[in-house]
Formats: C-alpha cells, structure tokens, sequence
C-alpha cells in the first residue's frame, strides 16, 4: 500500500490544478496574460483547510475514543510490578487472556517480560486466530503449529478460561454465551483497571468517526475497556 500514498497526492494536486482551470473558464476570467491559477487560488486554500480540520478532527476522535486498549496493554507493566495487585510469584507465568478482543492486542513488546503470555478463549469469532513467532534467527520464517490456508477455526489455539490470570475485554451491554460480560460475574473476576472507550453501535455515524467539541460528547456513548483479575489468585502464591 506503501507505494500507493506518493500516487494519491499526485492525484489530488492534479485534480485541485483542473479544478482550477475549470473555475477560470466558467468564470470566464481566461486571460493570457495571468495565469488562470491567480483566480482560483481560494480553492486551494478552501480544500486545505478542510482537509486540515478533517484531519484533526479525526485524530482527537481517535485520541479520545480509541485509545483505551493502548492504555489497557500498557498498564500491564504497573500490575506487575503492583504487589497489592499481582500476588503471583515472580518466577510464575502469566497468563493474559482475550476472547472477542484478539484482534486489538497491540504487540508482545506490551507484556512486562517474557514470563507473561497472550492466550485466547473462546468467542463468538471462528476464524484463525494469529500465532506468535518461533525464538531463534529464523523464527519468523517457521511455520507456527496448528495453522491452515483456509482461515478455519483451530481449536488448539485456546486455553480453558480456568487457566487464565488476566482478562481483557469490552464491557458492551449486550452478551452471548460465548461472549459473557466478565464484569458482571464478580464472584470469578474483578476489574482491576478500566478506560472509557467509543461504543460504535450507540453513537452518531459521523460523530464516531470524527470529533466536534461540545457536541460529540452529547451523540456518542462510552463503555468500559476492562483488565480483570481472576479471583482465584490467592496472597499464598505471592512469595
């Protein structure tokens, strides 16, 4: 897609300069004498400007209303370091669960050390789930276990919920067997760490996509991008 971008600029200059030209000869303000440019250069101005406030108005709407797994996944370090919180000997593995929110797990590099793994449970997706790379010099050129051509469901990539530490998940107000909201379940986990995040299916349709002061927060809902704990973490394993 890369090679792409320099194209779609070329485009853009390429119909600002036709729109300009056809300006002049509507407008009939053709002289030969100037360019037909000097017309129309509001043109210019009007589509930079509006580019320019789209453009930001999309990166606060992101800011603001997307960020919360960011947040989520960076926090992980100060719950590992946190001994009020996390009570599992340093030696121990971790194990950090997503179920429907696999997809924005941002990168290993978010987990506190190697000791602390991503691990799937089940959800309502039924696709292949991704696969971290092989150690050594070669790891991104092995071929991770239980993989296929066909974006089929591989059920040897999920642990038992049981087996998990941590858990990351939306907290939407609709649920599924699959997809439980964890939060209301407060005698299996506890929300340790929460972050407000854009609930699509409840806001504006452009107001989602981009942010107006004032009026965005009166056309758009939040809900609670959750770390949960297992209650099953007990001080005897703190050591």
């Amino acid at each position: 897609m890369f090679p792409v971008y320099p194209l779609i600029c070329l485009s853009a200059a390429i119909t600002l300069d036709n729109l300009q030209a056809l300006y002049s000869k509507i407008m009939k303000r053709a002289d030969t004498k100037v360019h037909y440019s000097s017309h129309s250069s509001w043109i210019i101005i009007a589509c930079l400007f509006l580019f320019s406030s789209l453009s930001v108005s999309r990166t606060f709407c992101l800011i603001k209303g997307y960020r919360a797994p960011l947040d989520v996944y960076a926090e992980l370090s100060n719950i590992s370091e946190n001994r009020e919180i996390h009570r599992l000997a340093t030696s121990k593995h971790v194990n950090v669960c997503v179920g429907k929110e696999w997809y924005r797990f941002t990168s290993s590099f978010f987990l506190p050390n190697e000791r602390w793994h991503l691990r799937y449970i089940r959800s309502e997706f039924k696709g292949l789930l991704p696969q971290p790379y092989k150690s050594g010099s070669d790891g991104t050129r092995v071929l991770p276990p239980y993989m296929n051509d066909m974006n089929q469901d591989e059920p040897m990539h999920y642990v038992d919920i049981q087996h998990c530490h941590y858990l990351i998940d939306l907290d939407l107000n609709q649920e599924s067997p699959l997809e439980p909201r964890y939060s209301q379940k407060t005698d299996q986990w506890k929300v340790i760490t929460e972050y407000k995040y854009l609930d699509n299916a409840r806001s504006h349709r452009f107001l989602r996509a981009f942010y107006i002061p004032f009026i965005s927060e009166k056309h758009c809902m939040y809900v609670n991008y959750n770390i949960l704990q297992t209650t099953r973490t007990k001080s005897k394993n703190l050591k």
